[in-house]
């Protein structure tokens, strides 16, 4: 059994490589190059309709799927790891796995476009994104005082949200001023599964404060 991961090396797409790693499946790697505008191949379209990475095709049964916080659900359910029985430790997972979905991907990623690619064309842009982006920083560094992980043990909400973090200095987000973030992030970062992960589909080093 492999899973055939189609990638970049984004958040998004970081997030389903440490998975991938954290839970010891085999799987086969697919860049999909977005720069160079790869995610509208018409082969690529048939697995990821939105044109967005990551994307998988489980050859255990034919499935394909698109979405990342989907695909980590997909995969921890396939194996049983990193996502606890029905119950309310579930759901705490699932909330801050809905979390970094709804906010802590997008309203950053909107500080990747305005604040780091395009710094001087709209002072609102800046402004509006760095601030949510602060805020959000603020509301994880918040949940991750007195518990070592975001919902308690290590899980899928932090496959998905470490990511999106190590891009803090895109952000403008100095981690000392977040001592929880930063342990959080420091501790993930010495995991042989994340350091992995980091690197598919290029080799790169993880960004440290």
């Amino acid at each position: 059994m492999t899973i055939e991961l189609y990638t970049w090396g984004t958040p998004n797409g970081k997030k389903v490589s440490i998975m991938l790693e954290e839970v010891g499946l085999d799987y086969n790697v697919h860049p999909i190059n977005i720069g160079k505008d790869e995610q509208f191949d018409p082969a690529f379209l048939a697995i990821s309709p939105n044109n967005k990475i990551p994307a998988i095709v489980d050859t255990d049964t034919g499935m394909s799927l698109m979405e990342s916080g989907a695909i980590l659900l997909y995969l921890a359910e396939k194996t049983g790891k990193l996502l606890p029985a029905p119950g309310e430790a579930r759901w705490r997972v699932i909330e801050w796995l809905m979390w970094q979905m709804g906010g802590f991907g997008p309203m950053l990623g909107q500080t990747h476009h305005f604040h780091h690619f395009n710094k001087g064309k709209s002072d609102y842009g800046e402004e509006r994104f760095l601030k949510e982006t602060q805020r959000l920083y603020g509301v994880l560094d918040k949940q991750l005082g007195g518990q070592e992980c975001v919902a308690g043990a290590y899980s899928v909400a932090d496959c998905a949200i470490w990511p999106w973090a190590a891009r803090f200095a895109w952000h403008g987000v100095d981690l000392n001023a977040f001592p929880n973030v930063r342990r959080w992030y420091l501790e993930l970062a010495d995991r042989p599964a994340v350091q992995r992960g980091y690197s598919v589909p290029t080799q790169q080093d993880i960004p440290l404060p």
